[in-house]
């Protein structure tokens, strides 16, 4: 199974997102919006793991888990991957990401232990669109620029899911597969 472990984004903060979206497209750039309930943070990209594998990561994610307490996560800002020039992925940051990318860092280096790949500089980030080509691209450029201190709001991190991806000619479909509770 295709997998990944992430954090979902509350709802209550999805239309602001989904208003940042609709500006994006405005500028008439070939975007892929993210839909609304596949938005969320990747700590951890998986790719194909087996059941054994599941189960580890599984036994790995609750241990880490039990020296964390639920922390609060400030959505603000904008930027691309992998830079201005050549732009691929839009995406809203982390305010203060201290605590999550703490929490990412201590996963990541158990996942390593199982012969995963270590994220080599990881940037907590919220991917809400890709662009699909150059078309209008510096139009594209200054409105994610005029985004830059742009706040969404404030959620709670709570929880972890590890999600099954399945990739599909309309888009990914993800499916919970395990829950892990802060």
């Amino acid at each position: 199974m295709r997998a990944f472990l992430a954090v979902d984004v509350d709802r209550r903060l999805s239309y602001k997102i989904q208003k940042i979206q609709k500006d994006l497209i405005k500028t008439d750039a070939p975007l892929k919006l993210v839909d609304p309930e596949n938005l969320h943070f990747t700590f951890k990209f998986f790719g194909d793991i087996t059941p054994a594998q599941t189960k580890e990561i599984t036994r790995i994610t609750q241990g880490k888990l039990e020296n964390y307490q639920a922390f609060p996560l400030q959505i603000k800002g904008t930027g691309v991957f992998p830079h201005p020039g050549h732009m691929r992925v839009v995406w809203l940051g982390i305010e203060d990401p201290d605590k999550f990318s703490q929490l990412q860092k201590d996963l990541d280096q158990e996942f390593v232990k199982m012969g995963f790949k270590k994220e080599r500089s990881y940037t907590p980030h919220l991917t809400i669109a890709r662009v699909k080509g150059s078309h209008n691209k510096e139009f594209l450029a200054d409105i994610i620029n005029q985004m830059q201190e742009i706040e969404i709001g404030q959620m709670n991190v709570d929880k972890l899911v590890l999600k099954k991806s399945e990739l599909t000619p309309v888009g990914p479909i993800y499916t919970d597969v395990e829950e892990f509770f802060i």
